[in-house]
This record gives structure tokens, sequence and C-alpha cells, in this order.
């Protein structure tokens, strides 16, 4: 086996804990959770098995070198002394991105450009030609991160971020992040232990990353590549290794995923997404009014849906559309756990129920809410009895 190395997991705000257990089942070890990131350590094999079965990961990244930076030219310098040739070669190509938290340095696309032209001038010296940028397949992903004064510099493994599966290649106007989409099923407790429902399924995404939970497919499974597959030490047999140990680990699921939506387009196009992520046989998608529909199937259901906020989907009358979320649950929906997501805090209040569970999550830069509303069958006072 490798030898073990520091990595960081980054995420989406609200879901770090999921992740660091996640990391935890997997067998990672040194497990510290911080603001949208938990780092651990593990070998080369434990990378790619992160890659490919996080589900509320972005990114895996493998720092290789952390250094003080007072001014640009130390930046410069510190870059340039790393020996990139042992990560690429200087006819591959390159993309740079960095986050800054720093009274010196406060662009972070500058500070990208600065890191770009160190490791480009240190191959154009030492081998006479460079390295392209490529923004969208290089053959090496660099991540760097300032912190007031310290520089951290990491391979980034993933590649493209971790939430593009490779399933979804219809979208809708307003489509939820699937790695948020994963959070929230998991935040709900399902786990397959039940039905589930999401009545405003748009392109599909709840539906999807829930059969995927159910079963146990890694999430990973249908993307096109990672970014560790263009690293000269790629271990391919030791890649496919992990890949075929994960698949052994996929089960059978006992229930129904049903998917509603209004609009004829969005089911269509939500029907070719689960169609690509093979995950057909285990969820129904049908042209619905949630407002007009109610539970069939016997036994307990869970409920999971990302409404319009009146941000990116305009609705006519908000308010009145959220009463009547409140109503329907209330009329069609006992025995069920109903969890939303919305940033529309004045119109959640006008679902007229009350949540046993609210959660901040961010929806890409939207502050919002995930509620729980618990439906009894009955009154609340017979269902404890």
């Amino acid at each position: 086996m490798g030898k073990n190395f520091k990595m960081v997991a980054k995420t989406l705000y609200g879901l770090e804990e999921l992740l660091a257990s996640e990391l935890r089942e997997l067998g990672a070890s040194t497990i510290e959770t911080g603001t949208r990131n938990v780092s651990f350590e593990g070998d080369t094999g434990f990378m790619y098995k992160a890659n490919l079965c996080c589900r509320t990961a972005i990114k895996i990244l493998k720092p290789i070198t952390a250094f003080n930076v007072f001014k640009e030219e130390d930046l410069y310098k510190k870059v340039y002394d790393i020996p990139w040739e042992n990560y690429m070669e200087a006819k591959g190509s390159l993309a740079v991105d960095a986050t800054v938290f720093s009274k010196q340095f406060t662009h972070s696309q500058y500070i990208a450009l600065k890191t770009k032209d160190a490791i480009v001038d240190r191959f154009r010296d030492r081998e006479g030609e460079r390295p392209d940028v490529d923004l969208d397949h290089p053959s090496l992903r660099i991540n760097i991160h300032i912190d007031r004064n310290i520089c951290t510099v990491s391979l980034d493994s993933s590649g493209a971020s971790l939430h593009k599966r490779g399933y979804k290649t219809e979208s809708t106007l307003a489509p939820i992040n699937e790695v948020l989409a994963a959070g929230m099923i998991m935040l709900s407790g399902w786990k397959g232990q039940s039905n589930f429902l999401d009545p405003m399924c748009g392109s599909g995404t709840i539906l999807a990353e829930a059969a995927m939970i159910a079963c146990n497919i890694p999430p990973n499974l249908n993307r096109d590549e990672f970014g560790f597959e263009t690293w000269p030490d790629f271990d391919v047999d030791l890649y496919e290794l992990i890949e075929v140990s994960a698949l052994k680990k996929i089960r059978d699921f006992g229930f129904k995923i049903y998917g509603f939506d209004t609009d004829t387009v969005a089911v269509k196009k939500a029907r070719q997404n689960i169609k690509n992520a093979n995950l057909q046989d285990f969820i129904d998608i049908s042209v619905q009014d949630f407002f007009s529909s109610k539970k069939e199937a016997e036994g307990p259901m869970f409920l999971v849906f990302n409404p319009p906020y009146d941000e990116r989907l305009a609705v006519r009358d908000i308010e009145a559309f959220y009463a009547e979320i409140g109503n329907t649950l209330k009329r069609g929906y006992p025995g069920t756990q109903a969890w939303m997501i919305t940033s529309n805090m004045e119109a959640l209040k006008c679902v007229g129920l009350r949540p046993s569970k609210k959660i901040k999550l961010y929806n890409g830069k939207l502050e919002s809410r995930f509620v729980r509303y618990e439906m009894y069958e009955g009154s609340r006072k017979a269902s404890k009895q």
C-alpha cells in the first residue's frame, strides 16, 4: 500500500458533517471539519475512492506545499521553485484557480495569473518550451489557497467539480446542484427505507441522487474523467480495482421513487437524465400537478423538493403558491416526512405548517432554509399514543 498523505475535500456550507461521515465510512483517517471543507488522510487508492464515491464533495485537493507570502514577489518565487516537472510535462496544459482570504492579496484571478506565470517561466527556463493554459481539460489543475499570509498549493485530483456527475445532459431553468441534492436527501435521513417523492422534480436531479443513495451506487460512476487520470503517476489498475470494489457494494432497493412536474418539457428532460444514469428501473416520472395529487401507496413516504423561490423561476403569486404546498401536504399526504428548500423566507411563512426542523444551506449564492414538516396520520396526539 502507498503512504498516507493529507487531502482536503471541499463541500457546500452545511454539508461538512455529512462529508466527514462519508469519508469516515470510506476509511479515511485524521478527519477534521472546517467551513465548507474537511481535511483527512489516506493513500492514493483512497484519493481515487473519495472522488468516485463521495456524494457531498465538490473537490478532492492534494496539498503539495505551503509557505508564507507577504508580497506578490514571494508568491512568484516560491511557486517557481516547486519542481513542477514532477507533476506534468512541458508540452502538457494547466489551469489554476485561487481562493484568497487576506488583506495583502485581494484579487483571486490575479493570484491565479501570477501562479501560472511562475510555472510557465520555470518550464521555459529549464526546457525551452512551456505548457499551455487549458481551462476545460488541462493535464494538471492547480489550486492556490491564501489565508492571511499562508499560501497552500494543491493539486486538484477531481478536475471539473464533482457535482458534474455526467448524467445531466438536459437542464431546466433553475436546476439544483447535484451535491446539494444529495446532501439534502442525506440530511433528511432517507436511505431507501420507504417510497420517495419529488413533487416538483424539474430536470430530475433529486430523483437521480435519491436512487443512487438507495442503491449505494457511486455518484461519479458516469463521469468521463477525473483530474488524477492525467497525472504522471496515475495507476489505472489500482483505479479499476477501486471501481470494481465499489460496484460490488451496490444493493437492491425495494420501494419506488416518484417525480412529478407540471411542465412536459421538464419531464422529458428528467426522463432523459434518469436514462443517462441507468436509473429508470427505480424512478417513475409523470406530468402531474402536485396540488391536485395525493399519496397513492400505503406506508410511510419521504418528500424532498425544491419549489420555486420567485428568483429564477417567477411565480405569479408566490405566497398563495406556498400556502397551497401546505394545504396539499395536509390534505393528501398523511404519514409523510416532507422536506423542502427555499430562499424565500416570507413565502415560507405562508405554508401554514410548523416546521419540526430548519437547516441553513445555500442554493448557489442564495441563503436558504431546508425545512421538515411531519405529516401525521390522523391527529398528532393520536399518532403519539
